[in-house]
């Protein structure tokens, strides 16, 4: 029987493990869609959430990230754009999670 202590610890291990990973992305957008799957396709892995965010129709996200879509953050913070390295990405979730 696992003690409420080791619980709390559990969810606080898993808490800081799970990262959301934001693609900002476009509707018909080929790279978009290449990144997105790559990242789906590592998330089990890799324990993590993948949200998209279209920017079609927003002038703010437009100005923002128009034409470096997909644009990729790790929990609010900028990683990438336009292309995702499996192994760029890896290191930088790890150096993430360690900051946190």
């Amino acid at each position: 029987m696992v003690d409420s202590a080791e619980s709390e610890l559990s969810k606080e291990t898993h808490r800081v493990s799970t990262c959301i990973v934001t693609v900002f992305t476009r509707h018909g957008c080929h790279l978009c869609q290449v990144a997105t799957e790559l990242l789906e396709s590592m998330q089990n892995e890799l324990d993590f959430t993948v949200k998209k965010v279209y920017i079609d129709r927003d002038a703010n996200l437009e100005k923002l990230y128009g034409e470096q879509v997909p644009v990729i953050h790790i929990d609010g913070e900028h990683h990438d754009f336009w292309r995702v390295d499996p192994e760029r990405f890896r290191s930088c979730l790890a150096r993430h999670r360690q900051r946190q």
